[in-house]
């Protein structure tokens, strides 16, 4: 059985698991990310990590070979992360071939979005499908698609940014540098800063107190609190805006939504469906589904691992 070692590198946490052509995850295992640590501490606990989930998984083959996952900018090609963004001070760090001399094993690099959307396409929410778009709405908002059955990767290796389309025209500053960004807006992030904001004003009750988070936010407004309300009717408003534009751009038959703000369930689909379904122009909106992620959050660790098992083949 062909087996490979899939690594994580997230903003908050470090994953690993073995990952098998069935898609499955042996031997998974988390720590925190502590990003303050710096690369020269936090990639001899990443290689770790990965030991500890060989050894975790029970399969006594030698691994194939490593895939590593991680959010951009990065240069997939020379396996280089040039300055991902949730990563301060990761600076043209080159971790493929560190991995290759750590473990003696081919090592491949992707970034997380995008590797979130072969994963989705092969063995979550979007199994078969010929095209696709995925979103994840978490700390920020990225993304990626599969186009003809290959993974999209675009000119430089970080296409699918669809966290950084324009919603609102001199709206938020965003982390990219641009103002009304997706991501300014809709990110987990995002929506505890906007409520906070609301509630400086002083102009609503709620039972919400700054600082507050994104889950806070979705459960206030199950129960009608009025500034989670207003903060969470415009989230769902411009993702389902920005969701139909891509949808009329690049008629996918699939949009699958994953990361923590989508923990939230039908609270968010639901209206990002209907407003999808609505706004699209009709044969776009006809062809579409709109789906949650089938993959939880191990998908960037089954991405990771379906780009080491094609490394392998």
């Amino acid at each position: 059985m062909t087996a490979v070692l899939a690594l994580d590198i997230g903003g908050t946490k470090l994953a690993a698991g073995v990952v098998t052509p069935d898609g499955a995850v042996h031997g998974m295992v988390v720590e925190p990310t502590r990003r303050d640590e710096g690369p020269r501490v936090i990639l001899p606990r990443l290689f770790a990590l990965g030991r500890r989930a060989i050894a975790a998984s029970g399969i006594a083959e030698p691994m194939a070979a490593v895939g590593i996952s991680c959010g951009g900018p990065l240069d997939a090609d020379a396996g280089i992360l040039t300055g991902p963004l949730h990563l301060p001070g990761w600076i043209d760090i080159p971790i493929v071939r560190l991995a290759e001399e750590e473990y003696g094993l081919p090592a491949a690099l992707e970034n997380d979005a995008s590797l979130a959307a072969l994963a989705e396409q092969r063995h979550g929410a979007a199994r078969g499908a010929r095209s696709m778009m995925y979103l994840t709405i978490s700390t920020g908002i990225g993304g990626g698609a599969v186009f003809g059955g290959a993974l999209y990767r675009g000119a430089a290796g970080n296409g699918g940014e669809f966290g950084h389309i324009t919603v609102v025209r001199g709206g938020r500053a965003c982390l990219c540098g641009r103002a009304g960004c997706l991501e300014a807006y809709a990110s987990g992030t995002s929506i505890g800063v906007r409520a906070d904001e609301l509630l400086a004003t002083g102009g609503m009750t709620s039972t919400l107190v700054a600082p507050v988070t994104a889950q806070q936010v979705s459960a206030a407004a199950l129960e009608g609190d009025p500034v989670a309300v207003a903060i969470w009717d415009e989230t769902v408003e411009l993702l389902g805006q920005a969701v139909t534009d891509l949808v009329n751009i690049l008629e996918p038959e699939v949009v699958v939504l994953g990361g923590g703000v989508t923990r939230s369930g039908a609270q968010l689909l639901d209206p990002v469906r209907r407003i999808v379904h609505a706004g699209a122009m009709g044969p776009a909106g006809a062809a579409v589904r709109v789906e949650l992620a089938g993959l939880g959050d191990a998908v960037c660790v089954v991405g990771a691992g379906e780009l080491a098992l094609d490394l392998s083949r």
